[in-house]
């Protein structure tokens, strides 16, 4: 990540701001004057209307995109928009690789983060400070929650492609290869290996299960923290009491992704080398 020294006279773009001057030079008005100045001169001759308009845009492009009349009024709108459109396209993405029965909890969820806009417009203390920031976190936590979905379907798979009675019965089988062969014997350092393989993905399977059960009861939580907040928001006036809520749980979907992708990796690591020595 870059850092940029603040200049007062020049707004350093990171990925969070809006592109002012890409606003300022493509927008329906500016490229009309443009094409309209250069197709008259074209046709009357008269190249000065060309070089007036282009020091006329020269100016323009100084000065408007730092305009903070024209931020305000029209490109942050627009940027909000571009953003809101990014981040619908990105939660239906998620949202089709859902399960039929998540694709049912995540719609009730939505609904719900709508009702919850609503009481929160509706209530005059909160009108202000929440709907700038708390309910943007909002937003967040439903993709929090579709993010889990996608992991709970995964491990899901995963977990029923796992036999427990296959496992069970090579284990007896490498078992009893120890117990068959002399110490020493190839063929008993290679069942020894199979054990631990196979005492490894059980390891991993189990850790697995656990953590779709915390997955789960996470998703749980969100879906009753949302209904207990839309009983709230009618009556509550202090918008901390919401921060701090919608807080502790994306730092806790946060702890479950990490844990996720920590468990995955490790199956992965652990069934490949499996798979060989079956082989």
């Amino acid at each position: 990540m870059i850092c940029a020294v603040p200049d007062d006279r020049k707004r350093v773009r990171t990925d969070d701001e809006p592109p002012y001057g890409r606003y300022a030079f493509l927008n329906p008005y500016n490229l009309s004057l443009l094409v309209g100045a250069s197709a008259t001169a074209a046709a009357t001759g008269h190249w000065w209307i060309a070089v007036c308009a282009a020091a006329t845009e020269g100016l323009w492009m100084l000065f408007a995109p730092d305009s903070k009349i024209l931020q305000r009024t029209l490109w942050e709108k627009r940027w909000q928009r571009s953003k809101r459109g990014d981040v619908e396209d990105r939660q239906n993405k998620k949202f089709l690789r859902l399960t039929p029965e998540d694709q049912v909890r995540a719609t009730a969820l939505r609904d719900q983060r709508a009702r919850i806009n609503q009481l929160a417009a509706d209530n005059p203390t909160l009108a202000v400070d929440l709907m700038k920031d708390e309910l943007a976190k909002l937003d967040g936590l439903l993709e929090d929650f579709l993010d889990l979905a996608i992991v709970c379907g995964r491990c899901e798979t995963q977990l029923r492609g796992f036999d427990v009675v296959d496992l069970q019965r090579r284990w007896q089988f490498y078992q009893d290869q120890v117990k068959h062969f002399p110490k020493g014997d190839k063929r008993s350092d290679v069942a020894a290996k199979n054990i631990e393989v196979l005492g490894q993905r059980r390891n991993r399977m189990d850790a697995m299960q656990r953590n779709l059960q915390t997955a789960r009861g996470h998703m749980d939580l969100m879906e009753n923290s949302f209904r207990l907040l839309g009983d709230e928001i009618v009556t509550m006036a202090d918008p901390t009491e919401l921060a701090t809520r919608l807080d502790d749980l994306r730092i806790g979907v946060q702890a479950i992704r990490e844990t996720s992708e920590e468990v995955e990796e490790a199956y992965d690591e652990v069934e490949e080398p499996g798979k060989q020595m079956r082989g």
